[in-house]
Parts: C-alpha cells; structure tokens; sequence
C-alpha cells in the first residue's frame, strides 16, 4: 500500500493519478481546491469555495474525501440539492474515480446513495397492510380509478424488485399512488419491530451507507439529520455542493403547515383508532378552520386572528387526545403489523397538525420584534385562476442558528458552488448559513478559485440601458422589440429566463407566429424534454421561469444567448422574504440589500451562468431591465455576475451575435 502520510503531496498526488486515469488535463483551480479541501479536513477549520463552470470541483473534493476514508476516518457525506448531480457522482464520477484510485489507496474505495425511507418500498405496507380508502374520496372518480391501477402496478412490481427504490421505477407514479406504499421515517415502525424487517430495502441501502467512504445525499435528508433526527450514518466531515441552496432547503425541512385537507386525512386514518367522540372532535376542527382559512387575507400574519386562534388551539387538543388514544391501545396490535402501521401513520400525522397549530399559537405570544418564526396563509388557484386551496404556514426567520449549532458546530464542512459570493464577498451567504461573517480566522475561510473560462473574451454582458424601468402590467412593447431583434441578430439560440411564468407565456405569444426559430415554451412538455429538445436542434429557443435559471446545462452552439427579462427581487408580498427584510433593518442592517438585493444577486448570477458551459462556448447575456446600471445597487448586482466584457450599446450586441450565428 502506498505511503499516505497527510502531507501536502499525497493528496494532489492523487488527483494527478485521478485525472490522468479519466483522461482530463491538469486544471490550476481544481488542484487549489483539492489542497484546500484536504487542509479543511485537517485543521477541522470550515471551508467555503466557489469554483466556476469548468473547474471540475466534484472531483475536487471526492479525491481528498476518498483520501480521508482510506484512514478509516470516514465516511464523508456529500450533499448535493438535484437528482442530477447526484446521479453525476453516484453513476459516472464516484466509479471511475473508485476504479483509477484502487491502487495508491490499496483498496476499492466504496460508496453508495442515502436517500429518505420514503423513496423506498415499504414491504410491511405492500404485504400486510389493507388497501388505503382514505384518501380516495379526496379524488375524481376518475383520479381514484387510475391511482388504483398505479398502485396495483406497485403491488406487481414488489415482487420483482430487488432495490424497491422508487427511482428504478420506469415509468414512475404519482405521489398520491407512491404513498400508499411507502412509508416516512417517522411512519415505519423500526426493523426491530416490523415483520420484514430484515428484508427492508430501506434497512438494507441504510447498511450500505454505513459501510461506504462516500455517502452521497440530498440537502432535506442533510438538514433533518441535522435538525435531531440522526438519520445519516455518523460522519465528521460533511461537503455541502450546490450550498447556494442550502438555507432554502433548511427552511423548506423546518416549515410546518395546516389544511383542511391535511385534517381530514389524519382524521379518516384515525377513525378506526380512535373513539367516536374524538374523532368527532377533530373532524369538527377541521370543519371549522376550514372555512377560516378561505375567508382571511392571504400573505404574511403579523397578529392572529381570534377565530382562528380558538381554531388552532382545539385543533391541537383535539389531535393530542386522538394521539393518547391510538398509543394506549398500542399493546393491543402488537401482534398486528398492519394496524401497528396504521397506527404509527396516523400518530406521525396528529402529532405534525398538533406541533404545527402549537408553533403558531405560540409565535403570537411573543412581541413581534422577538419571534423567529413566521406565519402566513398561502392561497393557491386551480387553471382558471380561481381560489383553490388555502393552507397556513410556518417557517423559522433565519435557519443560521439553526446550522451553526447543529451542522457547523459538530462537524467539518466543505460548502462549495459556483456561485458563491454576492457583491464580491462570501459575507452574505456566510451570514446567512450562520457562520460569523465577521471573522475570516479560525473559524471559517473562504476561497475562490476562479474558472478555466475566460469570461471577458467569451461572452458578453449586455443591459439594456435604454428601456424603461419594468412595470408591473407585464413586458412592455419595447421590451418584446428587443427581445424580437435578439434573437434575430443570435439567429435563435436562445434561453429566455422570465421573472414569472406570466411573463415567458407574454413573450411566447408575442414572438412564436414572428420569429422564424421554434420557440418552445416551459410548460408545453415536461422540462427535461423541453431542455433536451432546445439542446438537439439549434436553432430553437426555450423560455421558462425559476427551474430554468439554475437547472439548464446546455454547452455548444445550441446557446448563444441568455436573456433575462428583469432582476429578480422577491415580490414585496413575500412572507419571509418581507419577515426577514424587516428584521434586518430592525437590527441596524440593510434590509434591502440583505435579504432582496442578496436573492437577486444569486439569482442573476446562476441564470448568467447558463451560457458558457465549456471552455469554447461563446455568447451573449442580455439583461433587459435597465436598473442593473442605473441604480446604486447595480454594482452590487454586476460584482456577482461572472467578469463578461460589458455593454449598453444595442448596435455592438446585435453585431456580436450576427458574427457568432454567421461562424
């Protein structure tokens, strides 16, 4: 076995022989990174790196976290936020670097893919549990019909199986169907207990995770294990890919929320488990939050209504008293697999709508400029634009003192993404991961290790400086002429990322009949078609809204341009972006620029980063909203954005587009 001494050679040693075995070529960045990270995991101290498109930062933090393992110092759990990095690592990445680096570890280096109980099977569920009629009177009969097909295909596919993971499935299935046979990680009944346990896929992937030097999973799995949960194998380093996600993910973990329709199915499951008189009872709560919920304003509640104030309260008490009953008749299914799962689904579902309503009450209790929670009602709407469905929520202020006690206080972690600073510093986000960003010692440190691309002689960012500000009835004439002699001059090529679905359906109603080019529409098909069908023919364009900004990877002629009808700021309407604004200035910041400038900046800068996806791309990033160079916050926006040579002149753009269609 080859000597591993952690000195400052091993570890880029390695990465020659990785890149070598995959048949890449040296890359100054990815080599600083890979030190750097080793270093990290070393001194224990926190790392943040931001390494443009073309770095190749994947491998550069598996071969020091494969490094680490081969001391038995693992695993190393690597979070990503998309299906689709993880399934970079998990398929393409992680084997070929196992395969090249077996001989200086001396050994195979394992790894596996942690993903939640509830994408698996649940056999217990298949095989003894009764057929779920609960929810199907929440359909159509048409819906309830093919929900049943799906689920007997389910059945089927159980006894052919041999992952039980939900992702082998092809076709897939809807979630309403997927339920009834999966079960989440508070719902199972333990392998201790369950019947099948020793044939449980979920037990089984959990072991394999144990054992791997690589654990790779997803931001929710990462925060609820975080959050107490324990779920992840035990770990002492952890690598946080795609962390400019990372807070919206925590938050989405760490949000509760109430519906109607989510009383009536805990009330329909404990029906059976329960008395009459308290299934009455919350049967009768949720009938009375129920209409409450559709009468008050939607938006961010800073004081709570009375009516529903007693609504909440009996509805916690109400689920509490089920929740004692269900539990003191435990003793009675022991011998019942499938009423002990009932029961426990039923006992997670109560427990979720009592702590929820409790989180609400109690935000209330305190003085406004002392909660760190948030409450709101969302309203959404079915096709026709009417009121569909009402449902209150809660979601914590800030997760920062979330992660800095339970993520960054116990372990080593490595965050990294290709766009990590805003304005030109890591503060914002460090700040709002919890990190002191007012210490760059011992604590933290943050790098950038640039991007093989040269960005000012590779594309262009150009402002449309003569437009007028956007407003609010939708884009403008002016701004459709522009967009038209654009993608005119780009001879098509064109990714449109709109501020709001309304907005990229506008220019798509506008343009298809005038422009000579396909133009597709996000919502005409499932994305990833629309993505691989931009991507095959060239001439096409694509116009989308939020999953397009960051989730595009389109290299080649295919994209010349990326236009970008205005800086995305949160709507002023929105509950925690507006909560959390408010409570910036509250503590002598700049709400503004913390919370609305800080989200926009991120956004601009991941939507910007569509264009140059390989070191010979070429292009044009168009933004149409004038305020990127008019207004005093523009700076702060253009220092986020990759360093393109800049423009405001339409003749120079147009001329440069025209001569990369005519090449």
């Amino acid at each position: 076995m080859a000597d591993l001494s952690p000195d400052d050679s091993s570890v880029l040693g390695l990465l020659s022989s990785a890149v070598t075995g995959i048949g890449g070529g040296e890359r100054p960045g990815q080599s600083r990174m890979t030190q750097a990270v080793w270093d990290a995991m070393n001194t224990g101290e926190h790392l943040a790196v931001q390494a443009g498109t073309g770095t190749g930062k994947s491998l550069a933090y598996l071969v020091p976290a494969l490094r680490l393992a081969a001391d038995r110092q693992g695993p190393v759990i690597v979070s990503t936020a998309t299906i689709a990095l993880q399934r970079q690592l998990v398929e393409r990445d992680l084997p070929r670097l196992a395969d090249t680096l077996r001989v200086p570890l001396g050994r195979t280096p394992e790894f596996a893919i942690f993903k939640g109980r509830g994408n698996y099977l649940c056999l217990n569920k298949v095989r003894s549990a009764p057929e779920e009629d609960g929810q199907s009177a929440l359909f159509e009969a048409a819906d309830a019909s093919a929900t049943g097909e799906q689920i007997k295909r389910l059945h089927q596919w159980a006894n052919t199986t041999n992952s039980g993971d939900r992702d082998e499935l092809v076709p897939g299935v809807p979630d309403q169907a997927w339920r009834q046979v999966s079960v989440t990680a508070r719902e199972c009944l333990g392998a201790h207990r369950c019947p099948f346990g020793v044939q449980c896929f979920s037990e089984r992937a959990r072991k394999k995770a144990a054992d791997a030097d690589i654990v790779v999973t997803n931001h929710a799995l990462l925060a609820i294990d975080a959050l107490g949960e324990g779920v992840l194998p035990e770990h002492r380093v952890v690598i946080v890919d795609e962390a400019h996600e990372l807070v919206d993910r925590v938050t989405s973990v760490a949000s509760g929320e109430i519906s109607a329709t989510l009383i009536d199915i805990a009330a329909r499951r404990a029906q059976k488990l329960t008395s009459e008189d308290e299934y009455d009872r919350l049967s009768e709560a949720g009938k009375a939050l129920g209409p409450l919920l559709t009468t008050l304003p939607a938006g961010r509640m800073d004081s709570l209504d009375p009516a529903l104030g007693t609504s909440l309260t009996a509805l916690g008490d109400s689920a509490r008293a089920c929740v004692g009953q269900i539990r003191g008749h435990a003793k009675e299914w022991e011998d019942d697999p499938a009423l002990q799962g009932a029961a426990q689904t039923a006992v997670v579902l109560l427990e979720e709508l009592s702590g929820t309503a409790e989180r609400v009450v109690s935000t209330f209790e305190l003085p406004l400029a002392e909660r760190d929670e948030v409450v709101w009602l969302e309203r959404s709407e079915d096709s026709y634009g009417a009121a569909a469905a009402s449902m209150l929520c809660v979601a914590p202020l800030e997760v920062g003192e979330i992660l800095a006690e339970s993520l960054f206080s116990e372990r080593t972690v490595v965050l990294t993404s290709a766009t990590l600073t805003l304005g030109g510093s890591f503060e914002p986000l460090a700040r709002q991961w919890g990190l002191d960003a007012g210490s760059m010692g011992d604590e933290w440190n943050g790098i950038d290790v640039g991007s093989p691309f040269t960005h000012g002689k590779s594309g262009i960012l150009y402002v449309a400086k003569h437009l007028p500000p956007p407003g609010r009835e939708g884009l403008s004439d002016e701004y459709l002429q522009e967009l038209w002699e654009l993608i005119q001059a780009a001879g098509g090529r064109t990714l449109g990322l709109f501020s709001s679905m309304r907005a990229a359906k506008q220019a798509t109603k506008a343009l298809r009949d005038s422009l000579k080019f396909p133009l597709l529409c996000q919502g005409d098909d499932a994305t990833g078609l629309l993505v691989k069908q931009f991507a095959e023919d060239e001439p096409t364009c694509l116009f989308g809204t939020l999953s397009l900004w960051q989730g595009v990877d389109v290299p080649g002629p295919a994209l010349r341009l990326v236009v970008i009808d205005r800086i995305p700021f949160p709507r002023p309407d929105d509950p925690l972006a507006s909560a959390r604004t408010r409570a910036a200035e509250a503590r002598g910041g700049n709400g503004f620029m913390e919370v609305s400038a800080a989200h926009a900046a991120l956004l601009l800068a991941q939507g910007a980063g569509r264009l140059l996806r390989s070191v010979d791309d070429r292009g044009v990033v168009a933004v149409l909203d004038p305020r990127l160079v008019t207004k005093r916050y523009g700076d702060f926006l253009r220092e986020s954005l990759p360093p393109f040579w800049q423009t405001t002149d339409p003749e120079v753009v147009r001329g440069a587009l025209r001569r990369l269609s005519a090449g």
